[in-house]
């Protein structure tokens, strides 16, 4: 996977963050779509551009959240770079396993920011019916976002055969 495309799943991820947080207000929904698009990125990339994805989405995120700047990058680079790992010591080629992947990298990216939470501050809490929740969200947006990178090759070639005029055509 090359820079642009890295950097363009990033940016798309992170402004559709920025578009649907409106509805994680009040807790009613919780979602990541920027550790999905990193996962995406992971698992289509590799390490290294699960890595770059992490970095630049966490950053991104950090920036646009007023929290801490770095935290979000640091934890989204780790989960970037163990989700390629994974993607490529194991061949994960369904869109619903890779939908697991994204539902395991969001416990493991929770766990990890409220363990520098607590080092840096204190113990936050947690409420694991919100991170089911939002395990849930992220594995949906991520099947949805794996299935549409498999049939868009299919749908472009139909679409494509389709657009051919007669005229092109040889006809005896």
């Amino acid at each position: 996977m090359n820079l642009a495309r890295v950097i363009s799943v990033v940016l798309v991820a992170v402004v559709l963050q920025v578009v649907f947080a409106r509805y994680a207000v009040g807790g009613r929904l919780a979602f990541d779509l920027v550790l999905v698009g990193v996962v995406f990125v992971a698992l289509q990339g590799g390490a290294v551009a699960g890595m770059l994805a992490g970095t630049l989405g966490g950053l991104l995120t950090d920036l646009l959240s007023g929290g801490i700047v770095g935290v979000g990058g640091l934890l989204k680079t780790i989960v970037g770079c163990l989700a390629g790992v994974f993607g490529t010591q194991f061949v994960v080629a369904k869109p619903w396993a890779r939908a697991l992947i994204v539902a395991a990298a969001t416990p493991i990216h929770a766990l990890m920011a409220l363990g520098l939470e607590t080092v840096m501050d204190k113990w936050p809490g947690l409420v694991w019916t919100d991170m089911l929740g939002q395990m849930a969200l992220n594995a949906i947006a991520g099947y949805v976002a794996f299935y549409i990178l498999e049939r868009l090759p299919g749908a472009m070639a139909r679409r494509g055969s389709r657009r051919r005029s007669a005229w092109g055509r040889r006809q005896w």
